[in-house]
Parts: structure tokens; sequence; C-alpha cells
């Protein structure tokens, strides 16, 4: 016997009070990003020493740069 989900769900939970997700704006997105040997060398040493994964660390550092509004010394020869 097949069970409606929809029907099952409507009599077992009440989503009246339901919101949207607070934390929406902060959702990541997927990107493709080239990245130098040397630097991920660096982020997954250091992924291995504190156990949280390299990509979390590389954005837990980029989004330190954009809050503190830091910029690179941009020079072009």
């Amino acid at each position: 016997m097949v069970r409606d989900v929809d029907e099952d769900l409507t009599a077992e939970y009440d989503f009246s009070g339901a919101c949207m997700n607070p934390d929406t704006a902060r959702l990541t997105k997927q990107v493709t990003l080239r990245l130098d040997v040397d630097t991920i060398d660096y982020f997954t040493a250091l992924s291995e020493r504190s156990g949280i994964p390299f990509e979390t660390l590389i954005n837990q550092y980029l989004a330190d740069c954009a809050a503190n509004g830091r910029e690179l010394p941009l020079a072009w020869g």
C-alpha cells in the first residue's frame, strides 16, 4: 500500500508557525578556484593540525579579509 506523504505530514506536523531560515543570507555557494599548489599544501597542513576541513579554513580566512576590508597592494608591471 502506497501512503500519501503530503497527507501524512499534514496530519503529523504543524508548520503554521514555521519561519524562513534566518541564516539564508549566510549560505554558501559553490565556486571553482585555481589555487597554487603551495597554497593548497599550506591549508591542507593547517587542516590536518586543526581537524577543520581545508575548504572551511580558506573560507574563514577570506571571510575575515572581507569583514576587515583587507586589500592586496596590487601593482601591475
